[in-house]
Order: C-alpha cells, then structure tokens, then sequence
C-alpha cells in the first residue's frame, strides 16, 4: 500500500490517535499488491489449512461468578500486587465470550479456514471434577456452532495452562497422581459432548512451559521453585519439573486411550498434543557445542515428544537427570507411546547454543540440567532483528530447520505447525500498529522456510498464525501485541491490522 493510500484508509477508521471511534468492518480489505515472497495458497499442499489460534485465558474473559466459571490457578496466581504490569488480569481481556461472533466472522471474511480455541476446563468443572457449568458448555456450544456456520474449522485444545484451582487447593495439581485420573475424566466429557463437531483434538498446549516455568524457575502459575531460581515460597527446581511433566504425558496418554477406545471410530477425529519447539543451534562447529545444542533439543522438545513416539525419555536426559528423573512403567508406556494422531509445533524463535566453561552446574534444577550456554550473537551479528518480546529473535532459517528435525528424529509425524508469530509493544495506537511492516516479514519469511521443509518431505498439513487478537499476554499482560487485530482495551473494538490483510490476500492467491 502507498504512503498516501495508507494515510486515506486510516483517516477512514480513525478520528483520535488513541482509540478506534467507529466499529470497522470486517469486510473492508486493503489494495491488493502485497509482496507474499511468491507463496500463495497453491504453494501449500491441497487440504493444507490456514488458521489462527488463540487460548481460553487470554481472550475469553467473563470470568465472573455470574457465569458460572470456576477460578483457575493463573487467576490466583496474578492477584499477587506488582506481579502483572498494571496489575492486569484476564477477568475480561478481550472479552470474546460475548464477541466470539464477531471474531469468527474476522477470521472467515480474512480468507482464515481454522481456528484454533482453547476450552477452560474451569469453565466446564468449576472445581475441576463434579458439578458441570452449564452455563460454560452453552457458550463453547455456539462458539464451535458459529465457526462451522462460517466455514471455519475448529481445532480444540483441552488445557492452555489454566489448571483449576480447586485441583491444586485439593492435591497439588499436577503433581499429584490423581490429576491423570481427573483430566481424562474432563477430556471424555469434551469428546463426548462436542466431538460430534470438533473433529481436531489435542490435550495440551506447550506441557513444558508448564512444568518449566510453573515449576523451575516459578515465573508462571502457580509459582513453585527452589529458592536459588525464583522468588518462590514453596517448591523443588530439581524434581518437580519432572514429576509435572510424567504426570502431563500420563493425562495426555489417558485421555488419547478414552478418545480411541470410544469416540474416534464414530466421530473420525484426530487427537495430538502442542508442543513449543525453539531451534537451538551450534554457536560453532565444535562437538562440545553441538553436544550442547542436542541437550538443548533434548531436554526442551524430547521430553515430550521423546516419549509419544518411542516410549521413554531421552537418554541425555536419562543420564544427566538420573534418579530425579520418573520411570515410565509397561503399562504407562503403552498408555503415552503412540498417543499422537498429529503433533502441533508451536516455533517463535532460534538461539545459539555453546558449551560453557563450567562444567557442572552447582544446584541441580531443570535449566540449569541442561549445562548449555545462549549465545544471541555470532561473531558480533545478532542471530536476527528482535521483536518487541526479550525472548523473541526473527530467524526464519530455525523454522526450516525446526520442522525438519522432527521429520527426521521422529519419524515424519503429521504434524500441524500451531503457533507462530511476533509482537509489537503494547502501548501503541492503533495508528501506530496498522502498518505492521515487520510482523508481515516475519510472517513471509518463515512461512518461505516452512514451505521449503515441506517440498522437502516434512507432513505438515497447517499452520495456525499466533495470534487472531491482541490480547493477555502472560506475565507481560496488555504490555505486548501479537495480534492480527488490533484491540482498543478500553472499548475492546476490532480492528485488522495490515498483516491480516497480507494473509487474506496470500492465502486468496491461486487457492485449489
């Protein structure tokens, strides 16, 4: 689009630089001509889908007791004064409980054919087994009824981190055996009730985060360490990391072994699980340094993903964890391995990794297991341009190399690349966020290098852009953008900004 174009279309939407003043049409598209790199939807195989993803705590809000939703343990944990920037919460966020019409219609009138949603299981079991809301199982009725009314194919993960806080009041959550047992439980009443519709199910989305930032270093709920990793009040960086993890792999497998035992055959579905995946790449090309990206690989995707396909944790984590680390028995191993109809691969983001000079870490904890150095630079250039997130480098070349390590260690799984996007700062106008120059790059690039992995062999069959909506972003709150919509806080009206319109474009380009 044109400097003077873009100032026209923007004096058409906007009357303050502050707030959006007037509801904006999803219909309004922006000029044709958008550099895509040469993809279009025919570069992708036929029956690969575009989708967007978003999860239940970050965009629903309608939290209230009105609605019948019981609390969940990133509601307790963020009430904590100072702990979220501006103290913010996810009691309203952006509030698609009441909007979910109007977002479904974004997504479809932008040329999107998935979306993937999360479901709280809060919502569902206000106290995470017993009673059913149903009030809550009204609203993903409608949610789910409206997306196949517009074409939209849902894709439903049963827990986006927000375990219910009644299971950890009663038990400690996931680290106790008994959450196996409650999370299949909520997963059959899911298939049950909606998987006459919902035909692509996954249990989890990134179990590491979980287990990693919940419970190593306690920088998401609930907040467990030792003290030497976090400002933690209870908690052990050494094991329970890895006692949260069995206990996720188990609820996943017990909860694949309720699908296919009862529902798949009638209702021809799928199920997997979400794993986050950052590529971590040799500073140089000596062996201590690509003994040091492997660990990296190890301890981050094959602790999950190790397990599902050959039915038991990785060796390098074996030996280095040793009796820390849980043993999967005959009968957990015929529950986990296997479990997977298709895997989700959530890919942000690339990091050097180098062998450190220390060569045993003083306090055992899961990070510092890993005994890897992150380097973010070589030999003075920066791995690649940095979003406005810390963590967040754009390296579109980890993207190819990401997806092709879990076609060649894996065995090629089906797999659904379900996250991938950048952020923005979250004090911008919308003025300032239309013209997201830079999250267009991102997105072009990586999905050049996606494309690349799949001429090359790798069974990816989607790609869901993160996110639909800015919204509550974790520990940064409102303070980060990763929106294809722009969201005014204060009058929580939609907008799409110009990469949404990138995508409308590419994905109408020569479609099958």
């Amino acid at each position: 689009m044109t400097t003077t174009a873009t100032w026209l279309f923007l004096l058409l939407l906007i009357s303050t630089a502050t707030e959006i003043q007037s509801e904006v049409s999803p219909e309004t598209t922006a000029p044709a001509g958008f550099d895509t790199g040469g993809l279009s939807r025919a570069s992708f195989p036929k029956g690969f889908m575009f989708g967007t993803a978003t999860s239940a705590y970050q965009v629903e809000g309608a939290a209230g007791k009105e609605y019948g939703r019981g609390p969940s343990i990133w509601d307790t944990f963020i009430k904590v004064p100072g702990r979220e920037p501006n103290n913010a919460t996810g009691e309203v966020s952006v509030d698609q409980y009441h909007r979910y019409k109007e977002d479904i219609d974004l997504l479809a009138n932008l040329n999107f054919e998935a979306y993937r949603f999360s479901i709280s299981w809060s919502r569902i079991f206000p106290n995470g087994t017993g009673k059913v809301n149903w009030q809550g199982v009204a609203y993903y009725n409608r949610l789910i009824n409206y997306m196949l009314k517009r074409g939209i194919t849902p894709y439903a993960n049963l827990n986006h981190y927000d375990l219910p806080q009644a299971l950890q009041d009663r038990y400690n959550g996931w680290l106790d055996r008994q959450v196996v047992e409650d999370f299949a439980d909520y997963a059959e009443f899911c298939f049950k009730t909606f998987g006459d519709r919902v035909k692509n199910w996954f249990s989890f989305n990134e179990p590491r985060v979980v287990a990693a930032l919940g419970y190593d270093n306690g920088y998401f709920a609930p907040g467990r360490c030792s003290q030497p990793f976090g400002n933690c009040t209870e908690g052990n960086s050494a094991t329970e990391p890895y006692i949260v993890t069995h206990n996720l792999l188990l609820s996943h497998g017990a909860a694949a072994q309720r699908y296919r035992a009862k529902y798949q055959a009638k209702q021809k579905g799928r199920f997997g699980i979400l794993l986050d995946f950052s590529w971590y790449e040799p500073l140089t090309r000596s062996k201590a340094d690509n003994y040091a990206a492997q660990r990296a690989r190890d301890f981050h995707l094959g602790w999950f993903l190790h397990p599902i396909v050959y039915g038991e944790y990785p060796k390098t984590m074996q030996n280095i964890v040793g009796k820390r680390l849980p043993k999967f028995t005959p009968d957990e191993v015929k529950m986990v391995k296997g479990s997977i109809d298709y895997v989700g691969i959530n890919q942000y983001t690339t990091y050097y990794m180098y062998e450190p000079h220390n060569t045993k870490p003083p306090v055992p904890g899961y990070q510092n297991d890993w005994n890897v150095g992150f380097a973010y630079e070589k030999n003075g250039v920066p791995i690649g341009p940095r979003a406005h997130s810390e963590w967040l480098y754009m390296v579109p070349w980890g993207m190819y190399k990401a997806v092709s390590y879990v076609k060649e260690r894996y065995g090629n799984p089906t797999m659904l690349l379900s996250e991938n996007g950048m952020d923005y700062a979250g004090n911008l106008t919308f003025a300032e966020s239309y013209h997201d120059t830079k999250r267009i790059n991102y997105y072009k690039s990586y999905l050049i290098q996606l494309k690349k992995a799949i001429d090359d062999g790798a069974n990816v069959i989607g790609y869901h852009a993160w996110s639909l909506l800015d919204n509550f972003e974790w520990r940064l709150g409102y303070t980060s953008r990763f929106g294809l919509v722009y969201v005014d806080y204060k009058t929580l009206k939609r907008a799409p900004k110009e990469s949404a319109y990138w995508f409308q474009y590419m994905i109408r380009q020569n479609k099958h």
